[in-house]
């Protein structure tokens, strides 16, 4: 941030817009006597931080005055609105002065005027004397101020604004803000604007008339209401405007050249921060600039950049056996990681970064085969245990570096997703810390920036890069201490961390790397007949409604179906729009053919952009693999994700997605052996509900589906048509998802009366069924979740609802969780299992791919079936059902053949 600016700035804060944001935003600490200190803790870090950032610039701190202003006296009701300052809040002042004080700092009041107004007099001083000015605050009003020499800077944001961004922000220049100011008027000072006129408006009328002596000149050509407004209010207007002008010319006795900054009196700052109880602040001014502090902690965070401190911190780690590390790393599409940074952290009270290849020229940074050297001892101990957030990127990208990873794990976000799967902000760092140690980690996006201006993390600067990088180190370190305690608590045993999640990290890890091998060609051709297809589509969507129209627009689907075409519009969206689902257009098809021909457009424009689109960018060009990333913790009930690209979602039963399909192939000499399980959600169930029907048509090794039908169609087994199978294929799926009749109906296409006389016939024959999904709700209902075989809780916070949607919808995922998230179980032990026999027998076999039911393995030809039978015989082995599992396999050059 410091080279941004011509130094030395003149650094002019707002210190009743810090005081004030830091009473209202930071945590409202007291000291051990009940004392408030959060507002000072606030501005004093505040403060620190600028002196930190700018350490040759004068820092002036400007308050308002506690007296009434002369914009009192223009307008009675100035700021009439605003509640007198809490006692907590005006308590807090005398000190900050004082500390202020003792800081160096010259602090400024003058009676009569606003802060806003010593700071444009002040800022006005500088730009004459050719100086530049860094106005710290974050009131919008300042921005009329913003000049060539004048920048405005929100420390606690992070956010700079010069005349770029004023103009980005607020639609208008610095020059016209004042006009803008006026005409959307401010509530909290209570100075009136035009009714129904808000900043797009303002900003447009400006850059149409110019400004405010325009507008007014032209307010008869304003219509509707919005005119009438401004009409109304041309007596009130230029009064608006002069309560909105900051005053640039108040009478100071000293000038901006008399303010210098002082040496901080230390014995006086540590009487208050002592008083204050603020332990990290003073040790921040005392301790030299390396270490680097976060308010949420004692802990001092400190930047390594020399061989020596590194090798203490070795030692350190080495010692205390625990190793949280956070890393600054990218990986590429072959799963290599290119590494900016690692932080160490081994106990609460240090944590340190070690910069690699930041951008930052201050510092001296570290090479990083030294470091990697340096570490490899540590992740070779068995010992040593290391945490973090995500430790399968860790596990990855050391392997990138030709390390294996041997000690234990402690894993934050999988211990939080065991504890509470589906709990609220999700399991990263920042999420956990403000859950379990009621704390806010520093934003990254702060540091960073967003959208247009966003800068790569490598370019953020080393010190406040440190702050960011040792805290999440830190703080994974002490939520792993708090989590396993929590996890501890609440079950008898931790199996479902230690013997399924944590090992199966290391397994995905390594799948990850492997990665799946990948022809182009197949996928490039299917891509330009999708292009063609597509074509085609568009002219016929055109000649069927007569017209061009946008087929990605809702709005003008929308009018070409229900308005020129008059087709019936069954339903709206929650926005009160006709809808153009995929359901929608469904039951369209026989009133017209346009409705089909843009489903055949969605699918054909979906297939190009999520599948084929995404797949020729995620090939590595050196291997020709894809190396697809699995998130454990996205799906409530235990199921994995796969992203960058998705490989889960590919169709399996249509043309195209088979055409996809066979470009997944064996690298030479290989095949693909694909292994999943034969309907293990019915075999769940039929565990769970202890129906004898169910168990005796599985043990008869009957087609379930055509069992099923045969019963609820009274129709001899071998006599059940295929129309009748597909209808029984759909309830016993729809009631393990809590399938409604009207939902049923809608499926099979016919009557929700009749979807409800199947229903009823399918529970009369299976009721074991019913019980189990009755018995289930009212367990979610008592203890407010519900569990898989292996213990993995469910949390069902709308299970209790009064609102019945949302009461009927958790009672959905109740009666399907436990037998979904099962099934996840089996398939993670199954993963682990055969991982380990594969290497136990040393056989040329490795995992590339993990698809719900399915796992994908590369196999040597020559030892294919050996390793089809020990994979089936280790999968179907996994779980202790009383129904019994079935595995079954498939061996290809390519996935389709395999599968």
């Amino acid at each position: 941030m410091i080279s941004e600016y011509l130094r030395p700035p003149v650094i002019l804060v707002d210190g009743s817009i810090y005081l004030f944001r830091g009473f209202h935003g930071a945590p409202n600490f007291t000291n051990s006597k009940g004392r408030p200190t959060g507002a000072i803790r606030a501005v004093v870090s505040m403060l620190l931080r600028l002196l930190d950032d700018y350490p040759d610039s004068p820092v002036i701190v400007i308050f308002d005055s506690a007296k009434p202003t002369f914009r009192h006296a223009m307008y009675n009701e100035y700021k009439a609105n605003r509640p007198p300052m809490p006692e907590e809040l005006s308590l807090q002042i005398e000190p900050l002065h004082s500390v202020i004080k003792c800081m160096g700092l010259p602090l400024l009041i003058e009676d009569g005027y606003e802060a806003d107004d010593i700071i444009g007099t002040l800022a006005t001083q500088a730009t004459e004397l050719g100086l530049e000015t860094i106005v710290s605050t974050s009131d919008k009003d300042m921005a009329q101020l913003v000049n060539e020499h004048v920048t405005l800077l929100d420390t606690m944001a992070g956010k700079a604004f010069k005349r770029e961004d004023v103009v980005e922000k607020f639609g208008v220049p610095p020059e016209r803000i004042i006009d803008y100011l006026a005409l959307v008027g401010d509530t909290s000072d209570n100075i009136p604007g035009v009714p129904k006129v808000g900043p797009k408006t303002a900003s447009r009328w400006l850059n149409q008339y110019g400004d405010l002596a325009s507008i007014l000149r032209n307010r008869d050509h304003f219509t509707g209401k919005v005119g009438e407004n401004l009409r109304a209010s041309v007596e009130y207007l230029p009064l608006s405007r002069d309560l909105a002008t900051i005053k640039c010319e108040v009478p100071l006795n000293l000038n901006i050249s008399d303010f210098q900054r002082a040496e901080m009196d230390i014995e006086e700052l540590t009487k208050w921060f002592n008083e204050l109880e603020f332990r990290t602040l003073l040790r921040q001014v005392t301790t030299p600039s390396t270490a680097k502090f976060n308010e949420n902690t004692d802990a001092i965070f400190e930047i390594v950049t020399d061989p020596l401190t590194l090798d203490v911190w070795v030692n350190r780690i080495r010692e205390r056996k625990k190793l949280s590390l956070e890393l600054l790393a990218q990986r590429d599409l072959g799963a290599n990681y290119q590494c900016r940074g690692i932080a160490l952290c081994a106990d609460k009270e240090r944590a340190a970064y070690l910069p690699i290849d930041h951008t930052d020229e201050n510092f001296r940074q570290l090479d990083f085969v030294y470091v990697i050297d340096q570490l490899r001892p540590l992740m070779d101990d068995r010992e040593v245990e290391i945490i973090g957030n995500d430790l399968k990127q860790v596990i990855s990208a050391f392997a990138s570096w030709g390390i294996h990873i041997e000690g234990p794990l402690s894993d934050t976000a999988l211990m939080s997703y065991v504890l509470v799967s589906n709990a609220p902000g999700g399991h990263r760092t920042a999420s956990l810390a403000s859950r379990h140690l009621n704390m806010t980690t520093i934003d990254r996006l702060a540091l960073t920036g967003s959208g247009s201006k966003r800068i790569p993390f490598a370019q953020v600067e080393i010190p406040e890069a440190t702050c960011y990088m040792a805290e999440l180190a830190h703080t994974n370190l002490r939520l792993s201490e708090d989590l396993r305690q929590q996890l501890q608590e609440e079950f008898e045993d931790l199996d479902l961390y230690h013997r399924i999640e944590q090992p199966l990290t290391r397994v995905l890890a390594t799948v990850e790397r492997n990665g799946v091998r990948v022809s182009k060609a197949p996928i490039e051709k299917l891509g330009q007949e999708l292009d063609e297809r597509i074509e085609r589509l568009v002219k016929q969507a055109y000649d069927a409604a007569g017209e061009q129209f946008s087929l990605n627009s809702p709005k003008q689907i929308q009018e070409v179906l229900f308005d020129k075409l008059k087709l019936t519009s069954p339903r709206r969206t929650r926005s009160g729009m006709r809808s153009t689902s995929e359901d929608v257009l469904r039951e369209l098809v026989d009133e017209h053919k346009l409705p089909q021909i843009i489903l055949d457009y969605r699918t054909a424009t979906k297939l190009n952009s999520t599948y084929v689109e995404q797949l020729l960018n995620s090939i590595n060009s050196d291997t020709q693999r894809i190396h697809t990333w699995y998130d454990q913790t996205s799906a409530s009930t235990g199921r994995l994700a796969s992203s960058n690209p998705n490989l889960q979602n590919i169709p399996v039963r249509t043309p195209d997605g088979r055409r996809l399909r066979e470009a997944f192939i064996a690298g030479e000499g290989s095949v693909l052996l694909s292994a999943d399980y034969s309907q293990i959600e019915l075999r769940i169930m039929a565990h769970f509900a202890a129906d004898e029907s169910l168990r005796e048509a599985f043990e008869a090794d009957l087609d379930i589906h055509r069992a099923t039908a045969a019963e609820i169609f009274d129709t001899p087994y071998e006599e059940v048509s295929e129309s009748m199978r597909r209808d029984a294929k759909a309830i016993n799926f729809g009631l393990i998802y809590g399938m409604s009749a009207f939902g049923l109906a809608r499926n099979i296409g016919t009557s929700r009366t009749e979807a409800g006389a199947f229903i009823d016939r399918y529970f009369y024959q299976y009721p074991g069924v019913l019980s189990y999904m009755e018995e289930t709700k009212r367990v979610a209902r008592s203890a407010g979740y519900v569990e898989t075989l292996m213990g993995r809780r469910i949390h069902l916070p709308d299970i209790n609802q009064t609102d019945r949607v949302r009461r009927v919808s958790a009672e959905r995922v109740a009666i399907n969780a436990p037998i979904q998230g099962t099934a996840a179980d089996i398939m993670k032990r199954a993963t682990i299992a055969v991982d380990r026999a594969l290497t136990a027998g040393q056989y040329d076999a490795r995992m590339v791919l993990h698809i719900h039911d399915e796992i994908v393995f590369e196999v040597a030809e020559d030892q294919v079936q050996e390793v089809s039978g020990l994979v089936i015989e280790v999968m179907q082995q996994t779980a202790n059902l009383s129904i019994d599992l079935v595995v079954d396999t498939g061996v290809g050059k390519n996935w389709s053949e395999a599968h």
